[in-house]
């Protein structure tokens, strides 16, 4: 059971604390409530940008690194489709640097010309890098354009196209900045060797008098369901043929997002799971095979994603697939399996929270959704699944109107 204290500002920012005197260290994370999903659809890549720019400096803290370090400390940022989480780790005896620091980004973002260029190149050097001169860099990017066709989902974090990122303007990031960046839109969690009021009076003292900015309220444009398959076979200069299957699946907070999760579990986690042992070891049609999703705040997807055995077809390899996702539709799951799924669920969400910086990030996406304590009781729910509720829902997952399949082969 993991304990916290929870109060909101006057200026709408959310503040969770949780002690833990086990640590000398504190750990401060500011998550703010933007990702991928929220962008322009002609501007794309401002969120992941913007973990990039946000240790550019501020007005009155020209380098981030530089102050943080000199205090024992070290930090990191990721961006999602759903979400933006800055965290830094430092002696709690330092903690206030952390606060000065995190509060004088907050309000007071150094945008210069210089920052942005800098920045932009990294962002632009990154996506070259990962996504156009690499094997399967753009994978993900034709899947997505094909699952969805409404949902801002269906660009990466990186940005749907490089040129948006490159031709990013000044006053493009000061408007995305205006608009994300505030205390209604953040949420902050305190975690490790300190004492809840003097967490609340740091956060009366730096944050207190920052404008609250306008509530981002989301209206994005949602799928409407699936009426037929969508494929699609691409060939390109990549060692060996791959083949990717995707179905929409129920949102994070569905009641079937635990089922959904559970199916993964058992069909592609790990080298005990049903695809690996089928059609790795017993079959030899593929060289690895994962099953998995992205826990996707909206409704997501599951991933069937494998690479083949040299000289295997790839409409052999799907029809292997397929033959096992209708086994489990048929035949369903033990007793056993089940448990063992629950099982390594539970133990992976243990050690998840072991240590202080996975606590307070839990605690900041739990918020997120609705009820940071949803990170406590989660559990229970996998633990309710049944072996009937994982054959209905992958009947309906597995649906052949609700897939989308890319072939994509070697020359």
């Amino acid at each position: 059971m993991i304990q916290f204290s929870r109060f909101v500002l006057p200026n709408g920012l959310r503040v969770l604390v949780h002690e833990d005197n086990s640590t000398p260290m504190a750990v401060v994370n500011v998550l703010y409530d933007v990702g991928a999903r929220d962008e322009d659809p002609n501007r794309t890549g401002f969120a992941h940008l913007f973990e990039h720019l946000m240790f550019g400096g501020s007005i009155n803290i020209p380098e981030y690194d530089d102050e943080l370090q000199k205090a024992g400390g070290e930090n990191n940022a990721y961006t999602t489709n759903d979400l933006t989480n800055y965290y830094c780790q430092l002696p709690s005896a330092n903690i206030e640097t952390a606060f000065w620091l995190e509060s004088d980004r907050m309000l007071s973002l150094a945008f210069s010309k210089k920052s942005l260029d800098v920045q932009r190149k990294v962002v632009c050097e990154e996506f070259k890098e990962h996504y156009i001169n690499r094997p399967y860099g753009d994978i993900w990017f034709k899947m997505r354009e094909m699952a969805y066709e409404q949902h801002p989902y269906r660009w990466m974090t990186i940005g749907k196209e490089l040129k948006h990122v490159e031709e990013a303007s000044l006053d493009d990031v000061k408007k995305f900045f205006r608009k994300h960046y505030n205390p209604a839109n953040a949420i902050l969690v305190v975690a490790g060797n300190v004492v809840t009021e003097q967490v609340y009076e740091l956060a009366i003292k730096w944050f207190g008098d920052i404008p609250a900015g306008e509530k981002y309220n989301r209206n994005l444009p949602q799928e409407v369901e699936q009426q037929e398959a969508r494929r699609l076979d691409i060939t390109a200069d990549v060692p060996v043929d791959a083949l990717l299957k995707t179905w929409h699946m129920p949102s994070r907070l569905d009641p079937d997002y635990y089922v959904a999760d559970l199916i993964t579990d058992i069909l592609g986690s790990g080298a005990s799971s049903r695809l690996y042992q089928s059609l790795v070891k017993e079959k030899q049609l593929f060289t690895n095979i994962d099953c998995y999703h992205f826990g996707s705040t909206d409704a997501g997807l599951i991933c069937v994603d494998g690479k083949l055995v040299k000289g295997v077809r790839l409409e052999d390899a799907e029809l292997a697939v397929q033959a096992q996702l209708d086994l489990l539709i048929r035949e369903g799951v033990s007793v056993m399996e089940l448990e063992k799924v629950k099982n390594k669920t539970e133990s992976t969400m243990a050690f998840e929270d072991m240590s202080v910086m996975n606590r307070a990030a839990s605690l900041a996406y739990y918020e997120l959704l609705g009820d940071a304590n949803l990170m406590n009781t989660e559990l229970e729910r996998y633990n309710s699944v049944t072996a009937d509720q994982l054959v209905e829902l992958s009947r309906k997952l597995f649906e052949e109107k609700n897939s989308h399949t890319l072939f994509y082969r070697s020359k």
